[in-house]
């Protein structure tokens, strides 16, 4: 028999909402090839992932930093012990908050990403051949230069000189600007009861601090957290329906993303009519964006947005 393998940890809280382990071994930063990263899913269900190695652990003001290199999903960030994107698959994550909006929107010149550390929201952005100057509001610099110096993907998006990166807490940086935006995107943490985020999700911020800095036709979209057929209760649906309150035009949208091992969500919103056919979005797509897109397409998006009953029902 072979020897055992060895279950790595990190502790914390996360953006996704699921609880931690924690078993730390001395060798951190070289763990050989049978090592594991492992989350618990729920109190009966964990999700593991086999590591090469370690390559970087630091801690900021607000939270663990990590970044894994796994066997299946190449490089993973982690945060507060919980799996933030994988280098194989968090395209997926970032065409679907981005592209939806900038393309239903007719001309977006402006954007405000609130989060967004990595920096994988802002290249998607930046893809956009009308865009003028896209602000990337994170208050982590922690998070912001780890990923700028780690995320070799994303290093062009840091520096492109359409990007405004500012450091500081998204709802103090909206409500002190007197600029209006095309389109807000919340790439923030699930809305955890006394979580940091909690605040960025509420009908009061929404109606008071987002919907004033949109333009007239501006469109505000946002993670929405787990939407599968048992954990979309947890923050998808209240924040759905949240948002309807606020916004005449709302439009829920979802796809399974692999490193999650979830369904994952999205919310779009607008007080000008969203819906634009899958053929026109394609079209959209080919003119107005500078590469290819590898995952969203018109007809999949439309696809995106039915819900299966259970979900529709709630």
């Amino acid at each position: 028999m072979g020897e055992a393998p060895q279950l790595f940890f990190l502790n914390g809280f996360s953006k996704f909402g699921h609880e931690t382990q924690q078993n730390h071994s001395s060798n951190d930063e070289n763990h050989d090839s049978s090592s594991w990263y492992e989350e618990v899913i729920d109190d009966d269900l964990k999700w593991s992932f086999k590591l090469n190695r370690v390559l970087h652990k630091t801690i900021s003001e607000y939270q663990d930093i990590a970044l894994l290199d796994t066997k299946r999903f190449g490089k993973a960030l982690v945060l507060d012990g919980k799996m933030q994107s994988a280098e194989t698959d968090e395209f997926i994550y970032h065409e679907c908050l981005i592209h939806p909006p900038l393309l239903c929107h007719p001309n977006p010149k402006k954007v405000f990403i609130m989060g967004g550390g990595e920096g994988s929201a802002a290249r998607e952005a930046l893809k956009h051949k009308s865009m003028d100057r896209v602000v990337m509001c994170d208050i982590d610099k922690e998070v912001v230069d780890f990923c700028r110096k780690y995320l070799t993907a994303n290093r062009e998006a840091f520096s492109n000189k359409k990007l405004d990166l500012v450091i500081n807490d998204a709802k103090a940086e909206l409500e002190k600007r007197k600029e209006k935006f095309d389109v807000i995107v919340g790439d923030l943490a699930d809305p955890l009861e006394d979580g940091p985020c909690y605040q960025l999700y509420t009908k009061s911020f929404y109606e008071k601090v987002v919907k004033p800095k949109l333009n007239d036709n501006g469109i505000f979209v946002t993670q929405a957290g787990p939407a599968g057929i048992f954990t979309h209760k947890e923050v998808f649906t209240s924040i759905y329906n949240t948002i309807k309150q606020v916004f005449k035009y709302v439009i829920a949208y979802t796809t399974h993303i692999p490193s999650f091992a979830d369904t994952w969500g999205w919310v779009m919103a607008s007080d000008q009519p969203l819906s634009i056919g899958a053929e026109e979005m394609d079209k959209r797509i080919q003119t107005r964006i500078d590469g290819e897109l590898l995952y969203l397409n018109g007809a999949w998006f439309h696809s995106s947005t039915i819900m299966n009953k259970t979900v529709s029902q709630s």
